[in-house]
């Protein structure tokens, strides 16, 4: 029987376009491996509530903040796809995980220079959820 134990990644910055100030990566991770994936705060995300997560920020937010503080000015979206396994499956790919991948243009100086620095090296969603047990 294969382990379907799930565990705890970081995945980071995948690029950086320093001309046109953009960055892109990993969003968020579900899957790695067919093994499910730990976020930070010990949940586990399904994969249609990850779709529901990242259509709600596309349709209704498209910028970005600065350490969950700092809610506008920083920047916007300019990429996003969510890698569903169906989705994969539709682009003839396999990446071997499950996530939202994407892309922000960083308008403000200050965090383009962290960015650049590897200050933030890392994106992090921020919202609310309702736990449920598995």
């Amino acid at each position: 029987m294969e382990d379907k134990q799930p565990f705890e990644k970081t995945f980071v910055v995948t690029k950086l376009d320093p001309e046109r100030q953009m960055v892109f990566g990993w969003f968020s991770v579900i899957e790695e491996g067919d093994k499910p994936v730990v976020d930070k705060q010990g949940d586990i995300i399904a994969e249609k509530d990850l779709e529901a997560a990242a259509y709600h920020f596309v349709l209704n937010a498209r910028c970005a903040g600065e350490m969950h503080s700092r809610k506008d000015g920083v920047g916007n979206l300019v990429e996003s796809i969510v890698f569903t396994k169906e989705t994969q499956k539709a682009l003839g790919i396999d990446l071997g995980r499950v996530g939202g991948f994407g892309g922000f243009h960083i308008s403000d100086a200050e965090v383009w220079q962290a960015v650049k620095a590897g200050k933030y090296a890392a994106f992090s969603w921020g919202g609310r959820a309702r736990a449920e047990e598995m």
